[in-house]
């Protein structure tokens, strides 16, 4: 099969791009990695949320371009039946879009006052009402997927397109000092512990580039 090209940006900054990845690897896709020009100003209005859309992760295989990670997942998981992106039960799967389209669309506060930065860590970070709800509603999630399914992972003994949507989360969780319950603590072990984020977290921390806004003592 011809190669693949995912078009990313920055691995410390950009959880957009780290689904994409964690995306690709979980459909068990070979491809190569090609880094947007951090000097690009659509790239950085990105990664500050200023852009109207998200079009980096792109995925470009065969003669398709995809560039939003719904849509890559969904994509993905056509192209590639055998890697049981989605869970095998339909129930489950019904859940799995759901929760997955929830993080894809939704907690905007958890977003702008935890912006994701692998090499940040915030001892005794203040967290708002605001985005406490958010962390509240994500640990619903996890907690009730993980007593349904019963883990480690979100929908059982394999990773899922789920997964790879909060995987970022978990980093934010790490890097301003959220506190969670054991189960959902475990999860974020679990996700820690994956082959692939561990490859892209050592990544970020030899990635040069640096953004002041995302840096800001808060």
């Amino acid at each position: 099969m011809p190669g693949a090209t995912l078009l990313i940006s920055s691995k410390n900054y950009s959880s957009w791009s780290l689904r994409g990845f964690l995306l690709a690897r979980l459909a068990g896709l070979r491809f190569e990695e090609k880094i947007v020009d951090p000097d690009d100003p659509s790239n950085r209005k990105e990664l500050l949320m200023q852009s109207s859309s998200i079009r980096v992760p792109a995925l470009m295989h065969e003669d398709v371009v995809i560039w939003d990670t719904i849509a890559i997942a969904e994509y993905l998981n056509e192209t590639f039946p055998a890697a049981q992106m989605l869970p095998a039960e339909k129930a489950a799967r019904a859940r799995c879009r759901s929760i997955a389209g929830e993080m894809h669309s939704g907690f905007t506060a958890l977003r702008e006052a935890l912006p994701m930065n692998l090499r940040l860590f915030r001892p005794g970070f203040t967290v708002w009402s605001a985005v406490q709800a958010d962390i509240d509603r994500i640990c619903e999630i996890w907690g009730d997927c993980l007593t349904t399914w019963k883990g480690p992972w979100l929908f059982g003994a394999q990773p899922t397109i789920a997964d790879c949507f909060y995987a970022p989360v978990v980093t934010r969780f790490r890097s301003y000092d959220v506190k969670v319950d054991g189960l959902c603590e475990r999860y974020c072990q679990t996700i820690m512990s994956w082959p692939d984020m561990r490859e892209w977290f050592a990544a970020a921390q030899r990635e040069p580039e640096q953004i002041d806004e995302l840096d800001v003592e808060f």
